[in-house]
């Protein structure tokens, strides 16, 4: 399983994602299905949303990718799917993030992996 911090990696490349939280997030989940659809990333796909980013994907599990809905601090979320699961990839360069996902057994890849596979 895979799973993305993704205000972290939105948030890696500056190109004017503060300024619609909700639109970044909808690009964002919209390409990373597309990289499943074309055989870029193998499913499943976790995307975590957290704050304003929330509104622009709807919580929903549809062709490999299933979007969710921090509560609070995305970083809880991730850490939390990544102790749940036995094989998991935390893609994220968020360092404390990183340890707990390593602490639960997952393997940590950087924004730049998942960026590189994903459809322009």
């Amino acid at each position: 399983m895979l799973v993305i911090d993704a205000a972290n990696v939105i948030g890696s490349r500056p190109t004017g994602w503060w300024r619609d939280r909700p639109g970044a997030a909808r690009a964002f989940t919209e390409r990373v299905r597309a990289a499943v659809a074309a055989g870029r990333l193998n499913p499943p796909v976790t995307v975590v949303l957290e704050g304003r980013a929330r509104a622009g994907a709807d919580e929903t599990d549809a062709d490999g990718v299933t979007v969710v809905h921090a509560p609070g601090v995305g970083d809880d979320t991730v850490a939390a799917i990544a102790r749940a699961d036995r094989e998991v990839v935390v893609v994220t360069a968020d360092r404390e993030l990183a340890e707990r996902a390593r602490t639960a057994n997952a393997t940590v890849v950087g924004p730049s992996w998942l960026l590189d596979r994903l459809v322009d």
